[in-house]
């Protein structure tokens, strides 16, 4: 597994931005939120994902632009949850949204347990804990 975070990986088509926030899908694992679409996705990429901290919190471009470095740097550590585990091509958007100033460790964990969280919402059924194998 490549841990990378490429061009083609990154959300920037306005419509697929618009489509998640009216019909996409919504986990939070606070402080971390994220929104989800599957679907209409142009290229043979799995993943889009686009990062967003808000200025109703950080007025500061600087403050802004740390966290969303943070973010991006967590998915990019922990993408492999879920491309390992994604069926069909999906849409991301990765929300920081609280005043705190957490520490990157703490994001990082909150960020493996919100993949985790998401998983299980797509797939309620896990295949490895299957009745069978109890």
């Amino acid at each position: 597994m490549s841990f990378t975070y490429p061009k083609n990986e990154r959300l920037k088509s306005k419509t697929t931005i618009g489509l998640l926030f009216s019909e996409g899908k919504s986990v939070s694992k606070y402080p971390l939120r994220l929104v989800y679409y599957s679907g209409d996705i142009k290229q043979d990429e799995k993943i889009k994902m686009g990062v967003s901290v808000s200025k109703k919190y950080f007025k500061k471009a600087v403050d802004r632009n740390y966290f969303k470095r943070v973010l991006r740097e967590t998915y990019r550590l922990n993408k492999h949850i879920l491309v390992d585990n994604l069926d069909k091509p999906y849409s991301f958007m990765f929300f920081y949204q609280t005043k705190d100033r957490l520490s990157y460790e703490e994001i990082n964990t909150k960020t493996i347990q919100l993949f985790e969280k998401f998983l299980l919402q797509i797939n309620p059924n896990p295949v490895s804990e299957t009745k069978s194998d109890l």
